[in-house]
């Protein structure tokens, strides 16, 4: 099925219906290009110019629809109206459907139309010259290049033009489209940072709580009571300062609301002095250089969600953490005595794991956990910056 014919143009249709009474008034009043007694007039009839007016003028709807059958049927009616007595509006309608044709037609036309003008136009003014033997034969492809290259060029100037701008258009929708998702990757990372950062610095503390509240319900005994409830106050007082903190960060992260210093491998020592106070049997066992301040937050952080998970999850046993700088990585081990079926002493998340595993692909490392033999196991292998002290 063929397609219908798209809808003209308002404009367009007001550009043949204004050139048509423009031809159809000069006409009246006699105004020709070429005298009655000139000898290229082969039709002599007085109604004779109106025929090529009236067809140029019906192309004027086809100049942006189908532009180049307007111009090939523009152009017979050209042709045509040189054997009459000529109208000055013919020329001008047939002008505008060459730079339509260039503007509004296919890549193909647009490119070929200028060179099929250009060609015609020195021909045009060579030929006769040669065949006439005079020099004012090149007048001819004067003639030929006003109405046809001129605005041929015209055409193709301002299509480059809009190419141009639609190009720079869409570049500038492109940016932009990168830029949205530039922002919404940066907020997205943000948030997942935030999140791991809040997990690891409060989950010991409402673990510890909820351990020791445990305990304090489920034993009648009021000095184990007592010393329950102290655990409970000291991380309840711990956890509600960090809380602070990030949330002062988050407001506006200067002055006093800025948070302490991250913390370093130097305070594991104290880190497992705290969850030997909640009754884990933490063992350390490092041996590190200096490494790089990002690799050693990720290790910090790695081993306190894996401690913490020890206190919440562990069966009786000692804990231990290993920490080695072997073959330009951190490798971190955690493990812990572990029995399938055991029930948690407190709550989870489950988001414990995914953060370790965030935390060493940031770092372009791996990330292991898993039970074998009895023993819960966590491994992570964090590479050092290039450029950092080993």
């Amino acid at each position: 099925m063929s397609r219908p014919l798209p809808r003209p143009h308002r404009d367009d249709l007001w550009i043949a219906v204004g050139g048509l009474l423009g031809g159809v008034l000069l006409w009246a009043l006699g105004i020709h290009p070429r005298p009655s007694s000139d000898s290229v007039v082969l039709w002599q009839a007085s109604w004779a110019p109106l025929v090529p007016l009236a067809v140029t003028a019906a192309c004027e709807p086809l100049r942006r629809v189908r532009p180049r059958t307007g111009l090939l049927i523009g152009t017979a009616a050209l042709v045509l109206d040189t054997v009459t007595r000529g109208s000055i509006v013919t020329v001008v309608l047939y002008t505008d459907l060459v730079y339509a044709a260039v503007l509004y037609g296919t890549p193909a036309s647009a490119r070929r139309i200028p060179w099929i003008t250009g060609m015609l136009t020195v021909l045009g003014g060579v030929v006769p010259a040669a065949l006439l033997r005079d020099p004012q034969g090149l007048l001819i492809g004067v003639g030929v290049g006003v109405i046809a290259l001129a605005p041929a060029s015209t055409g193709a100037l301002v299509r480059n033009h809009r190419d141009a701008a639609e190009a720079a258009r869409l570049r500038a929708e492109q940016t932009a489209l990168l830029a949205e998702m530039d922002r919404t990757q940066a907020v997205t990372a943000e948030r997942a940072r935030v999140a791991r950062e809040l997990h690891d610095m409060v989950a010991n503390h409402l673990s510890a709580i909820a351990i020791h509240s445990t305990a304090a319900l489920s034993l009648d005994d009021p000095e184990t009571s007592a010393r329950a409830l102290t655990v409970i106050r000291e991380n309840s007082v711990a956890g509600l300062d960090e809380m602070r903190r990030l949330i002062g960060l988050l407001r506006d992260g200067s002055g006093d609301r800025e948070p302490l210093a991250s913390p370093t491998l130097d305070g594991l020592g104290a880190l497992a002095e705290g969850f030997r106070a909640h009754g884990l049997d933490v063992r350390l066992d490092t041996g590190h250089g200096e490494v790089p301040a990002p690799v050693e937050l990720a290790a910090y952080r790695i081993v306190q969600e894996s401690l913490t998970n020890a206190l919440k999850h562990a069966a009786d046993g000692p804990v231990l953490v290993g920490l080695r700088q072997e073959g330009g990585s951190l490798w971190v081990r955690v493990t812990s005595p572990y029995r399938p079926g055991d029930r948690p002493r407190a709550p989870g998340s489950g988001a414990g794991l995914t953060g370790m595993r965030e935390r060493a692909a940031l770092l372009g490392g791996r990330f292991e956990a898993g039970a074998e033999d009895g023993v819960w196991s966590v491994r992570a292998e964090l590479p050092l910056s290039e450029g950092d002290p080993a």
